[in-house]
């Protein structure tokens, strides 16, 4: 389903977020108030403009209250970030996600209109730490504090046997959600299917559960 989304902020990580909507196939309204940045993302989006963000009769003039959802990825300047949050919500926007640099930003934001928080230093610090501190884990997506879904290499003892009777989700309730064979996801996962050696793991769980399954 295509979206209607307001970007504000476009240095690198706003730069990357209107790269990966125009991937994905949404409309996007790009603001800034460098022009060099606008020019730099108009291939990727559906319009741009040249703005003060903090400036509430431009902002209004967005009619901001039509987006799904209004992105505040500024990330040097806390304070124009914070007030950005607060006027988009002011005047009518459906879902404000706001970049946060610091937790005390995070819970500023959040008091003042923000709805969810980015955190993309702290988020990639914690992917960075668990992908790369053990040889068996691929790849790792937080859902919560606390559960997450890995990608692992199938441990030895399974080759050859089922999921039926490594019987995880009784055992550590953990769930198979995909086998990854030859790079491709097998997402037929039945109590029947079998293990085989080279395979990897697509598991959801809390990270107790499955630092204790996977002896991470």
């Amino acid at each position: 389903m295509t979206k209607a989304i307001l970007l504000i902020g476009l240095g690198r990580f706003g730069k990357h977020i209107a790269r990966k909507l125009y991937e994905l196939d949404h409309e996007v309204m790009a603001i800034d108030r460098q022009e060099e940045r606008v020019q730099d993302v108009l291939p990727y989006v559906t319009n741009a403009q040249i703005g003060d963000s903090m400036n509430e009769n431009f902002l209004r003039s967005l009619g901001v209250g039509n987006y799904d959802v209004c992105i505040v990825a500024i990330g040097n300047d806390f304070q124009s970030s914070l007030e950005t949050t607060s006027l988009l919500k002011e005047l009518g926007a459906k879902m404000v996600v706001s970049r946060a640099a610091r937790d005390v930003h995070a819970k500023f934001l959040l008091r003042n209109g923000a709805d969810e928080i980015v955190y993309p230093e702290k988020q990639l610090a914690s992917w960075t730490a668990i992908r790369y501190s053990a040889d068996h884990i691929f790849d790792y997506i937080e859902i919560d504090n606390e559960y997450a879904i890995f990608e692992i290499a199938l441990p030895e003892g399974w080759v050859g046997r089922t999921v039926g009777e490594i019987n995880i989700r009784q055992k550590y309730n953990i769930n198979i959600m995909a086998i990854k064979r030859s790079g491709k996801m097998d997402l037929t996962v039945t109590p029947d299917t079998r293990f085989a050696e080279g395979e990897a793991l697509l598991v959801l769980g809390s990270h107790k559960d499955i630092q204790k399954c996977f002896h991470i």
